[in-house]
C-alpha cells in the first residue's frame, strides 16, 4: 500500500520505516499535544513518516476499575486537535462495529486490536470506511493466518491494510516475537512491528500487565534488520503514572536516541 494515500503523511521518499507512536490512551488534550509535539519534531528531523497513535477508549482491561478513557467524543476530538495542530495523520483502535464509522470521522487509520482481529464484522466495518485498517496479529495466531484477515479487508473493497506483529503468547505471562513471521506477513500486506506490546508480561496476579521496556531497543533493532515496513512504539513523558500500559512504554526522553540508532541501521540495511 502506498503511504502517500494517507492524508498529511510526510517523508515518504526517505526510504525509512514509518512510525506509529504516541501514548497508549488519550488521557487529556494537554498530554496528547505535549507528546505529539516532541515526536513530530524528532521524526521531521530524522525524516521518518509518522502517524500519531492514541486509543480513544480502552475496552480490553484486566480489572473493572482500570482506566478506560476520558469519554469517546472528547478523546476523538483530542485526536483531531493533534492532527490539525501538527499536520500529521492519526490512528486509534476500535472495538465495536459502531466505533468504525464514528472514529473514521476523526482519524486516518483504524486499528483492530489483536484479541478482535478474527471478528469479521468489525474488520469489514473498518474496511468499508475507506480508511487504512491496521490489523494486529492475535497473540494466538500464526503469521500465515493473517492472510485471511487481510483478505477480509480486500473482499470488502479496500486495498488499505497493514498487519502488525505484537508478539505471541509464550506460557501464561510472557510473549515472544518470531521474526520468521515478518517475511511471511509482508507477502500479504505492509507489516509493522509493535515493539512495546511485544514486551508485555500479561496475566500478572495484580491485574496490571507488566513489561520489559529495557528490551525495547533490542526488539526494534531486530525488526529494522528484518525489513519491517513500520514500527509501533507507545511512549509517554511519565510512564510510571500513565493510565494504561505504563509498564511497557518507552519514556519519551529516550525516543530520539532510539530512533536515531534505528535510522542508522535502516540506512545500512538499505545498502544490501
Amino acid at each position: 500500500m502506498d503511504l502517500n494515500l494517507i492524508p498529511k503523511i510526510k517523508h515518504t521518499n526517505s526510504n525509512n520505516f514509518f512510525l506509529l507512536a504516541g501514548p497508549c490512551a488519550i488521557e487529556g488534550e494537554d498530554m496528547a499535544l505535549k507528546i505529539a509535539e516532541k515526536i513530530v519534531a524528532i521524526t521531521d528531523r530524522l525524516e521518518i513518516p509518522y502517524v500519531f497513535k492514541g486509543s480513544f477508549k480502552k475496552a480490553n482491561r484486566s480489572r473493572i476499575d482500570s482506566f478506560t478513557g476520558i469519554g469517546d467524543d472528547k478523546a476523538l476530538k483530542v485526536l483531531r486537535k493533534v492532527s490539525e495542530t501538527f499536520d500529521v495523520p492519526t490512528v486509534t483502535d476500535i472495538h465495536e462495529i459502531s466505533d468504525a464509522e464514528k472514529a473514521a470521522e476523526y482519524v486516518d487509520v483504524l486499528q483492530i486490536p489483536a484479541f478482535l482481529v478474527r471478528q469479521t464484522d468489525l474488520v469489514v466495518a473498518a474496511a468499508k470506511t475507506g480508511k487504512v485498517v491496521n490489523l494486529k496479529k492475535g497473540q494466538f495466531m500464526s503469521p500465515e493466518a493473517m492472510e485471511h484477515a487481510v483478505r477480509k479487508v480486500k473482499d470488502s473493497g479496500s486495498e488499505k491494510a497493514w498487519i502488525t506483529e505484537r508478539g505471541t503468547m509464550f506460557g501464561y505471562q510472557d510473549l515472544l516475537v518470531d521474526f520468521r513471521g515478518i517475511p511471511t506477513m509482508k507477502k500479504f500486506a505492509p507489516t509493522v512491528l509493535d515493539v512495546t506490546h511485544s514486551l508485555q508480561q500479561p496475566n500478572q496476579s495484580s491485574g496490571v500487565t507488566g513489561g520489559r521496556p529495557d528490551m525495547i531497543e533490542t526488539i526494534a533493532r531486530a525488526g529494522v534488520v528484518n525489513n519491517v515496513d513500520g514500527l509501533f512504539i507507545e511512549t509517554h513523558f511519565d510512564p510510571t503514572n500513565a493510565k494504561s500500559d505504563g509498564a511497557n512504554m518507552l519514556h519519551l526522553d529516550y525516543l530520539e536516541q532510539l530512533l536515531s540508532n534505528l535510522v542508522a541501521i535502516k540506512k545500512l540495511v538499505n545498502t544490501f
